[in-house]
């Protein structure tokens, strides 16, 4: 059911039919599981129609993985677009403001970070990974290595009149490097590098301001001006 629901709400909300049609269940099966996940948060039900949003989709698909389904089908019916905007939200909750798709050019070569979250004493450089498998050590050091690259860049190219929403962080915050995945990981950190599951995100920005000096990070240089 889960599997149908993602399937098939990949462009917004879906009708009763439509699931009835595809989950190959009876109607009153089909009918008491939609209520068992409305019960649980994960879908509105509105009339006829099925609605789920970015936030109750990354939990049903966190929910089917849970309950057994494959990494690569489920990420398949989920669009990287759907990470960086539940990661937007969750830092706009915790009072950063927030860049996505942040680019700019240092050292001759052009640099993107999916999101970049911005508050008084830190700076999040987010990249989030729309992956299919499990994480092997090997992948993992890329993916960390990589984004401290892109954090070190940003560093390195502050004070930037074209980052006007940055600029007004530069008291010595510290630019943080960070991986956000759909999945959980045997591996929490590489290098010092976060690797955070997306459901786990509220979890680790609450944490982050007593462990953030043990974290790779570059510091911003002080403000020229007041």
């Amino acid at each position: 059911m889960i599997i149908v629901l993602l399937e098939k709400t990949q462009n917004g909300s879906v009708s009763h039919e439509m699931i009835n049609k595809h989950a190959k269940m009876t109607q009153q099966v089909v009918e008491k599981l939609l209520q068992t996940l409305q019960n649980a948060g994960l879908i509105y039900v509105n009339h006829s129609n099925i609605e789920v949003d970015t936030l109750r989709r990354l939990r049903l698909a966190t929910r089917a993985l849970s309950l057994g389904a494959d990494i690569e089908r489920v990420s398949s019916f989920l669009q990287w677009q759907e990470f960086e905007t539940m990661a937007a939200l969750a830092l706009e909750q915790n009072r950063y403001e927030v860049i996505q798709n942040l680019r700019f050019k240092h050292k001759g070569r052009r640099w993107e970070i999916d999101v970049v979250g911005c508050t008084k004493s830190m700076i999040l450089c987010i990249d989030c990974k729309h992956w299919h498998h499990a994480l092997s050590l090997s992948v993992l050091k890329k993916i960390a290595e990589e984004q401290t690259q892109r954090a070190k860049a940003l560093a390195e190219s502050l004070p930037n009149p074209a980052f006007k929403q940055i600029n007004n962080y530069l008291e010595g915050s510290k630019i943080i490097p960070m991986a956000l995945f759909l999945m959980d990981s045997n591996f929490k950190f590489y290098e010092n590098v976060p690797i955070v599951p997306i459901l786990q995100i509220q979890d680790f920005l609450n944490q982050l301001p007593a462990y953030a000096d043990r974290l790779t990070h570059f510091v911003t240089p002080k403000s020229s001006t007041k």
